[in-house]
Protein backbone atom coordinates (compact mmCIF):
# COMPACT_ATOMS: atom_id res chain seq x y z
CA UNK A 1 0.00 0.00 0.00
CA UNK A 2 2.94 2.34 0.73
CA UNK A 3 6.20 1.91 -1.17
CA UNK A 4 9.13 4.28 -0.64
CA UNK A 5 12.07 4.09 -3.03
CA UNK A 6 15.32 5.88 -2.28
CA UNK A 7 13.71 9.00 -0.78
CA UNK A 8 16.18 11.65 0.36
CA UNK A 9 15.24 15.07 1.75
CA UNK A 10 17.70 17.79 2.72
CA UNK A 11 17.26 21.07 4.56
CA UNK A 12 20.31 23.24 3.84
CA UNK A 13 23.20 21.21 5.28
CA UNK A 14 21.05 18.69 7.15
CA UNK A 15 19.98 15.41 5.55
CA UNK A 16 16.60 14.81 7.23
CA UNK A 17 15.91 11.55 5.39
CA UNK A 18 18.59 9.56 3.58
CA UNK A 19 17.90 7.03 0.80
CA UNK A 20 14.83 5.63 2.53
CA UNK A 21 13.52 2.25 1.32
CA UNK A 22 10.33 1.07 2.98
CA UNK A 23 7.20 -0.96 2.27
CA UNK A 24 3.96 -1.00 4.27
CA UNK A 25 1.42 -3.68 3.36
CA UNK A 26 -2.33 -3.20 3.12
CA UNK A 27 -4.03 -3.52 6.51
CA UNK A 28 -0.82 -3.04 8.51
CA UNK A 29 -0.44 -0.73 11.47
CA UNK A 30 3.13 0.40 10.91
CA UNK A 31 4.88 2.04 13.86
CA UNK A 32 7.48 4.56 12.69
CA UNK A 33 9.84 4.86 15.65
CA UNK A 34 12.65 7.28 16.28
CA UNK A 35 13.91 10.00 18.62
CA UNK A 36 13.02 13.65 18.09
CA UNK A 37 14.78 14.94 14.99
CA UNK A 38 15.18 11.47 13.45
CA UNK A 39 13.21 12.25 10.26
CA UNK A 40 9.77 10.83 11.08
CA UNK A 41 7.77 14.00 10.40
CA UNK A 42 9.73 14.74 7.23
CA UNK A 43 8.95 11.26 5.89
CA UNK A 44 5.25 11.59 6.62
CA UNK A 45 5.08 15.06 5.05
CA UNK A 46 6.76 13.71 1.93
CA UNK A 47 4.16 10.92 1.75
CA UNK A 48 1.38 13.47 2.29
CA UNK A 49 2.74 15.42 -0.74
CA UNK A 50 3.49 18.45 1.45
CA UNK A 51 7.25 18.16 0.84
CA UNK A 52 8.94 17.19 -2.40
CA UNK A 53 11.86 14.79 -1.97
CA UNK A 54 15.23 15.81 -3.37
CA UNK A 55 15.76 12.26 -4.60
CA UNK A 56 13.61 9.15 -4.96
CA UNK A 57 9.85 8.74 -5.00
CA UNK A 58 7.02 6.91 -3.26
CA UNK A 59 3.69 5.39 -4.21
CA UNK A 60 0.54 5.13 -2.08
CA UNK A 61 -2.24 2.88 -3.27
CA UNK A 62 -0.37 2.65 -6.56
CA UNK A 63 -0.29 6.44 -7.12
CA UNK A 64 3.01 8.31 -7.42
CA UNK A 65 3.44 11.18 -4.95
CA UNK A 66 5.40 13.21 -7.52
CA UNK A 67 3.29 12.77 -10.64
CA UNK A 68 -0.17 12.02 -9.17
CA UNK A 69 -0.41 14.13 -5.98
CA UNK A 70 -4.17 14.78 -6.26
CA UNK A 71 -4.91 11.06 -6.55
CA UNK A 72 -2.63 10.41 -3.58
CA UNK A 73 -4.56 12.95 -1.51
CA UNK A 74 -7.78 11.10 -2.30
CA UNK A 75 -6.51 7.86 -0.73
CA UNK A 76 -4.73 9.30 2.32
CA UNK A 77 -5.85 10.90 5.56
CA UNK A 78 -3.11 13.02 7.11
CA UNK A 79 -3.06 14.04 10.77
CA UNK A 80 -0.10 16.34 11.56
CA UNK A 81 1.72 16.52 14.86
CA UNK A 82 0.45 20.07 15.38
CA UNK A 83 -3.00 20.77 14.02
CA UNK A 84 -5.29 23.77 13.99
CA UNK A 85 -8.99 23.79 14.71
CA UNK A 86 -11.49 26.54 14.02
CA UNK A 87 -12.65 27.54 17.50
CA UNK A 88 -15.69 29.55 16.40
CA UNK A 89 -17.26 26.53 14.70
CA UNK A 90 -19.45 23.80 16.09
CA UNK A 91 -18.19 20.23 15.76
CA UNK A 92 -20.64 19.33 12.98
CA UNK A 93 -19.80 22.58 11.12
CA UNK A 94 -16.09 21.77 11.32
CA UNK A 95 -16.74 18.30 9.90
CA UNK A 96 -19.08 19.68 7.24
CA UNK A 97 -16.40 22.13 6.10
CA UNK A 98 -13.90 19.34 5.46
CA UNK A 99 -16.54 17.08 3.91
CA UNK A 100 -17.28 19.91 1.49
CA UNK A 101 -13.56 20.37 0.76
CA UNK A 102 -13.32 16.67 -0.10
CA UNK A 103 -16.42 17.00 -2.30
CA UNK A 104 -18.59 14.63 -0.28
CA UNK A 105 -22.08 14.95 -1.76
CA UNK A 106 -24.30 17.30 0.23
CA UNK A 107 -27.10 14.71 0.45
CA UNK A 108 -24.71 12.21 2.09
CA UNK A 109 -22.81 14.54 4.38
CA UNK A 110 -25.01 14.34 7.48
CA UNK A 111 -24.91 10.53 7.57
CA UNK A 112 -21.16 10.43 6.85
CA UNK A 113 -20.45 13.00 9.58
CA UNK A 114 -22.68 11.30 12.15
CA UNK A 115 -21.16 7.88 11.40
CA UNK A 116 -17.64 9.22 11.91
CA UNK A 117 -18.58 11.11 15.07
CA UNK A 118 -20.12 7.87 16.37
CA UNK A 119 -16.93 5.96 15.52
CA UNK A 120 -14.74 8.53 17.29
CA UNK A 121 -17.13 8.79 20.25
CA UNK A 122 -17.91 12.46 19.55
CA UNK A 123 -21.58 12.15 18.62
CA UNK A 124 -22.56 13.65 21.98
CA UNK A 125 -20.42 16.72 21.21
CA UNK A 126 -21.96 17.28 17.76
CA UNK A 127 -23.47 20.69 18.56
CA UNK A 128 -20.75 21.98 20.86
CA UNK A 129 -18.21 24.60 19.86
CA UNK A 130 -14.75 23.29 19.09
CA UNK A 131 -13.06 25.62 21.58
CA UNK A 132 -15.14 24.04 24.38
CA UNK A 133 -13.58 20.62 23.76
CA UNK A 134 -10.74 19.16 25.84
CA UNK A 135 -7.40 18.45 24.17
CA UNK A 136 -8.26 14.76 23.89
CA UNK A 137 -11.60 15.58 22.25
CA UNK A 138 -9.88 17.96 19.81
CA UNK A 139 -7.41 15.20 18.99
CA UNK A 140 -10.29 12.88 18.19
CA UNK A 141 -11.96 15.59 16.12
CA UNK A 142 -8.80 16.03 14.08
CA UNK A 143 -8.77 12.29 13.40
CA UNK A 144 -12.49 12.41 12.59
CA UNK A 145 -12.00 15.05 9.88
CA UNK A 146 -9.08 12.94 8.57
CA UNK A 147 -11.60 10.11 8.00
CA UNK A 148 -14.33 12.15 6.36
CA UNK A 149 -13.47 11.08 2.77
CA UNK A 150 -12.98 7.40 3.80
CA UNK A 151 -9.23 7.20 3.01
CA UNK A 152 -7.50 3.85 2.55
CA UNK A 153 -4.28 5.03 4.23
CA UNK A 154 -3.85 7.05 7.42
CA UNK A 155 -0.65 9.01 8.05
CA UNK A 156 -0.64 9.93 11.73
CA UNK A 157 2.24 12.02 13.09
CA UNK A 158 2.53 11.73 16.89
CA UNK A 159 -1.28 11.48 17.22
CA UNK A 160 -1.37 10.87 20.98
CA UNK A 161 1.09 13.55 22.06
CA UNK A 162 -0.13 15.57 25.03
CA UNK A 163 -2.96 13.21 25.93
CA UNK A 164 -3.60 11.95 29.45
CA UNK A 165 -3.33 8.18 30.10
CA UNK A 166 -7.06 7.50 29.71
CA UNK A 167 -7.25 9.45 26.45
CA UNK A 168 -4.21 7.54 25.14
CA UNK A 169 -5.89 4.20 25.85
CA UNK A 170 -9.12 5.33 24.16
CA UNK A 171 -7.19 6.62 21.16
CA UNK A 172 -5.33 3.30 20.91
CA UNK A 173 -8.62 1.37 20.90
CA UNK A 174 -9.89 3.65 18.13
CA UNK A 175 -6.85 2.82 15.98
CA UNK A 176 -7.47 -0.89 16.51
CA UNK A 177 -11.04 -0.40 15.30
CA UNK A 178 -9.76 1.40 12.20
CA UNK A 179 -7.46 -1.54 11.48
CA UNK A 180 -10.45 -3.88 11.70
CA UNK A 181 -11.99 -1.67 9.00
CA UNK A 182 -8.96 -2.59 6.83
CA UNK A 183 -7.33 0.82 7.00
CA UNK A 184 -3.57 0.91 6.48
CA UNK A 185 -2.06 3.06 9.21
CA UNK A 186 1.40 4.60 9.44
CA UNK A 187 1.87 6.14 12.87
CA UNK A 188 4.98 7.90 14.11
CA UNK A 189 5.97 8.19 17.73
CA UNK A 190 8.93 8.26 20.10
CA UNK A 191 6.79 6.92 22.97
CA UNK A 192 7.17 3.17 22.53
CA UNK A 193 4.47 2.14 24.99
CA UNK A 194 1.97 3.76 22.59
CA UNK A 195 2.98 1.45 19.77
CA UNK A 196 3.89 -1.88 21.33
CA UNK A 197 0.28 -2.86 22.03
CA UNK A 198 -1.16 -2.61 18.51
CA UNK A 199 1.51 -2.24 15.79
CA UNK A 200 2.22 -5.43 13.84
CA UNK A 201 5.13 -3.94 11.88
CA UNK A 202 7.68 -1.28 12.79
CA UNK A 203 10.54 0.72 11.35
CA UNK A 204 13.24 2.38 13.44
CA UNK A 205 14.81 5.55 12.05
CA UNK A 206 17.71 7.58 13.44
CA UNK A 207 19.54 10.53 11.87
CA UNK A 208 17.46 10.10 8.74
CA UNK A 209 18.49 6.47 8.15
CA UNK A 210 16.20 3.48 8.49
CA UNK A 211 17.97 1.07 10.84
CA UNK A 212 15.52 -1.83 10.57
CA UNK A 213 11.94 -2.63 9.57
CA UNK A 214 9.64 -5.62 9.55
CA UNK A 215 7.39 -7.74 11.77
CA UNK A 216 7.70 -6.76 15.43
CA UNK A 217 8.26 -10.30 16.70
CA UNK A 218 10.77 -11.13 13.97
CA UNK A 219 12.87 -8.06 14.80
CA UNK A 220 12.76 -8.82 18.52
CA UNK A 221 13.85 -12.43 17.93
CA UNK A 222 16.60 -11.33 15.56
CA UNK A 223 18.05 -8.83 18.03
CA UNK A 224 17.56 -10.93 21.14
CA UNK A 225 19.17 -13.96 19.47
CA UNK A 226 17.96 -16.40 22.14
CA UNK A 227 15.03 -17.30 24.37
CA UNK A 228 15.52 -16.19 27.95
CA UNK A 229 14.24 -18.24 30.90
CA UNK A 230 14.44 -16.73 34.37
CA UNK A 231 14.40 -19.15 37.31
CA UNK A 232 14.44 -18.51 41.04
CA UNK A 233 15.44 -21.44 43.26
CA UNK A 234 15.05 -21.76 47.02
CA UNK A 235 18.69 -22.74 47.58
CA UNK A 236 21.60 -24.62 45.98
CA UNK A 237 21.76 -22.19 43.03
CA UNK A 238 25.35 -23.18 42.29
CA UNK A 239 24.34 -26.82 41.81
CA UNK A 240 21.43 -25.70 39.64
CA UNK A 241 23.85 -23.81 37.41
CA UNK A 242 26.13 -26.83 37.11
CA UNK A 243 23.22 -29.07 36.10
CA UNK A 244 21.87 -26.65 33.48
CA UNK A 245 25.14 -25.82 31.69
CA UNK A 246 25.57 -29.52 30.90
CA UNK A 247 22.33 -29.65 28.90
CA UNK A 248 22.71 -29.53 25.10
CA UNK A 249 19.88 -26.99 24.67
CA UNK A 250 21.33 -24.46 27.13
CA UNK A 251 23.80 -22.00 25.63
CA UNK A 252 24.48 -19.82 28.66
CA UNK A 253 23.60 -19.53 32.36
CA UNK A 254 24.05 -16.42 34.48
CA UNK A 255 23.68 -16.80 38.25
CA UNK A 256 23.12 -14.02 40.76
CA UNK A 257 22.17 -15.13 44.24
CA UNK A 258 19.25 -17.54 43.91
CA UNK A 259 18.30 -16.12 40.51
CA UNK A 260 19.33 -17.90 37.27
CA UNK A 261 19.04 -16.46 33.78
CA UNK A 262 19.22 -19.22 31.15
CA UNK A 263 19.70 -18.62 27.41
CA UNK A 264 18.17 -21.17 25.03
CA UNK A 265 18.40 -21.16 21.20
CA UNK A 266 15.39 -19.70 19.34
CA UNK A 267 14.96 -23.07 17.61
CA UNK A 268 13.95 -24.67 20.93
CA UNK A 269 10.16 -24.31 21.09
CA UNK A 270 9.52 -25.78 24.55
CA UNK A 271 11.56 -24.49 27.48
CA UNK A 272 9.76 -26.52 30.14
CA UNK A 273 12.77 -28.88 30.19
CA UNK A 274 14.57 -26.30 32.36
CA UNK A 275 12.15 -26.83 35.24
CA UNK A 276 12.08 -30.60 34.70
CA UNK A 277 15.90 -30.86 34.97
CA UNK A 278 16.00 -28.87 38.20
CA UNK A 279 13.17 -30.82 39.85
CA UNK A 280 14.72 -34.14 38.78
CA UNK A 281 17.95 -33.10 40.51
CA UNK A 282 16.16 -32.28 43.76
CA UNK A 283 16.39 -28.50 43.35
CA UNK A 284 13.37 -26.59 44.66
CA UNK A 285 12.05 -24.08 42.10
CA UNK A 286 10.31 -21.01 43.55
CA UNK A 287 9.44 -19.25 40.29
CA UNK A 288 10.06 -19.62 36.56
CA UNK A 289 9.16 -17.43 33.62
CA UNK A 290 10.22 -16.89 30.05
CA UNK A 291 11.03 -13.25 29.43
CA UNK A 292 10.82 -11.57 26.05
CA UNK A 293 12.37 -8.38 24.77
CA UNK A 294 10.00 -5.52 23.96
CA UNK A 295 10.11 -2.47 21.71
CA UNK A 296 12.06 -0.49 24.28
CA UNK A 297 14.76 -3.17 24.38
CA UNK A 298 14.93 -3.22 20.59
CA UNK A 299 15.05 0.57 20.39
CA UNK A 300 17.85 0.89 22.95
CA UNK A 301 19.87 -1.89 21.34
CA UNK A 302 19.65 -0.65 17.78
CA UNK A 303 19.90 3.14 18.20
CA UNK A 304 22.88 5.17 19.32
CA UNK A 305 21.09 8.12 20.91
CA UNK A 306 22.21 10.50 18.17
CA UNK A 307 20.14 13.41 16.85
CA UNK A 308 20.47 15.55 13.76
Amino acid sequence: MIEIHGVTKRFKHVVAVKELELTVREGDIFGYIGPNGAGKTTTIRVLATLLRPDEGYATIGGYNILTQPLKVKRVIGYMPDFFGVYDDMKVWEYMDFFASAYKVERSKRKKVIDDILELTDLIGKRDEYVDALSRGMKQRLCLAKTLVHDPQVLLLDEPASGLDPRARIEFRELLKELQRMNKTIMISSHILTELSDFCNTIGIIEQGELLCSGEVNAIIDQLQGARIVEVKVRDDAEHAEEVLVQHASVTKVHREGNQLVIEVPLSVEDTSFVTEILVRNGIKVVAVQESAADLEDVFMKITKGAVQ
